[in-house]
């Protein structure tokens, strides 16, 4: 997909790129520059939030910033126009006169509807901020009469120009109304029309507020006085006055409703999906760790490993990346097109990772090729990216197996669910010290739980419990690291 086009003035739109596998909108987070601010090639203008991930988006030229077409917090669909920056190099763009100062005008030519690009039959791989080279689609620009701007105010190309006439005596199609996610759904419960709906929301955004004000009328007719018989003559019946009908019910002081969308909105839609469409199992297996967590402090203390991020969930993954080399088969995933089993010969390990944007599973790849600091190092990188909220589309996908690790919040265990397309998910419970059955005496000893889930489709009972008894074999006598890999 092209993400910019040019007129011959200079004017040079970049529109959102499809910065993931097929995604379709990202929401704007923040920009970094407002109309006016000087651009160069590279420099990154804004910062989006996609179902996936949340990215910085660089701009592809040099120029001035001429307007910034929607506000922060606006979910716009890729292929959008959203900042137009001039490359003439000409002054900065001045703010629009009052109507009232500047010279007559001809009338309004009749206003043309925006054209919408025909899609490409394939899909090209696109580069994020740069788009792709073979072509570029110009857009007649829009004709009209430009609504007055206060000075200093940011030109949002959404925003609608009211009562235009488009010369044949009927009014001129407006831009697409301003209003979030959540506030157009409303809208649609209620039959609302967002275009005729008037915002007060800042920078002319529409409101649930404004929405219940425009219901309102349409839920509650003005009851009407019946009309006295025929035969008796009397005054014009009396309309009762129009009684707004009451919003609906939600206390300001003691609720709070936070719109889902972003990676919260993909994580439900993807665990709703996988809790419906993978039968799960889950099995369970209590463990004496006391020589893994033995290991860890002498690792920490190793020269090969210093400055390198050891702890126990580092030798958990090594455990069941040698669980999963001695029971090959569970490292697949299901091909409902085809009804078929695809066996994997790689381990792309997924680390469950809690965010402030939600909950992300990036993954290591290759992780079963990893040595111990190899894995340490990709371990460290792929949790201080995860909590940067760096961490990159791709980073995510092509996962085969995840560990999740529900011991940090104190917790003992859990049934996980699967990440979709993978076939297991290993859940890894509090480490606590315990009494113990020790060589026939009962001692204090560091024990943990630990929960597999599988797809029940791809890995029946024997292999599942291969897979989990040797993972705890691994983390109860460790040396089997050495005997088994």
């Amino acid at each position: 997909m092209t993400t910019m086009t040019e007129n011959a003035s200079g004017l040079r739109e970049f529109k959102m790129p499809d910065v993931g596998e097929g995604l379709t909108e990202a929401e704007i987070l923040k920009w970094y520059v407002q109309p006016g601010d000087k651009v160069t090639d590279g420099q990154v203008v804004c910062e989006v939030e996609t179902a996936k991930a949340a990215v910085e988006l660089p701009i592809p030229y040099d120029g001035v910033v001429s307007e910034l077409r929607f506000p922060e917090g606006t979910t716009v669909d890729v292929g959008q126009v959203i900042i137009a920056v001039d490359v003439s190099g000409g002054a900065a763009p001045a703010p629009v006169a009052p109507a009232a100062e500047q010279a007559p005008a001809a009338p309004a030519a009749p206003v043309e509807a925006p054209v919408e690009e025909a899609k490409p039959e394939d899909r090209k791989p696109v580069l994020v901020g740069y788009g792709v080279a073979e072509s570029s689609t110009k857009r007649r620009p829009r004709k009209g009469v430009e609504a007055p701007v206060q000075q200093g105010e940011p030109l949002y190309a959404a925003t609608a120009i009211q009562g235009e006439l488009n010369g044949h005596g009927s009014a001129a199609p407006q831009q697409r109304p301003l209003a979030k996610p959540p506030v157009r759904k409303l809208a649609k419960d209620l039959g609302v029309d967002l275009a005729t709906v008037t915002p007060s929301g800042p920078d002319g955004i529409i409101t649930r507020e404004d929405v219940h004000a425009a219901a309102a009328p349409a839920q509650a007719p003005a009851p009407v006085a019946a009309p006295a018989p025929a035969t008796v003559p009397q005054a014009p019946a009396r309309v009762q006055p129009q009684v707004p009908a009451p919003a609906a019910s939600f206390d300001g002081a003691r609720e709070t409703r936070i719109p889902v969308k972003g990676v919260r909105k993909a994580t439900a839609t993807a665990m709703v999906g996988s809790a419906f469409t993978a039968p799960h199992v889950t099995e369970f297996v209590t463990v004496d760790v006391t020589r893994t967590m033995r290991l860890v402090e002498e690792l920490k203390q190793d020269k090969d490993m210093q400055g390198l991020r050891v702890n126990p969930l580092l030798l958990v993954a090594k455990a069941l990346l040698v669980a999963i080399k001695r029971n090959p088969d569970v490292n697949a995933s299901w091909d409902e097109a085809n009804q078929e089993i695809v066996q994997k010969h790689y381990v792309n390990l997924g680390i469950a990772a809690a965010t402030p944007r939600g909950l992300i599973v990036p993954n290591i790849k290759d992780a079963h090729a990893k040595t111990l600091p190899q894995l340490a190092e990709s371990l460290g990188e792929l949790v201080a990216t995860a909590r940067e909220g760096k961490t990159s589309p791709a980073a995510m996908q092509g996962g085969t197996v995840t560990i999740t690790n529900v011991g940090v919040f104190g917790v003992d265990t859990g049934t996980p669910i699967l990440n979709p397309g993978e076939s297991a998910i290993l859940a890894v419970g509090a480490i606590k010290l315990q009494p113990w059955v020790h060589k026939g005496k009962v001692k204090p000893r560091q024990v943990t739980t630990l929960a597999l889930s599988f797809d029940h489709r791809l890995v029946d009972g024997e292999l599942g419990s291969k897979v989990l008894a040797d993972t705890a074999a691994v983390l109860e006598q460790p040396k089997r690291l050495i005997t088994w890999a």
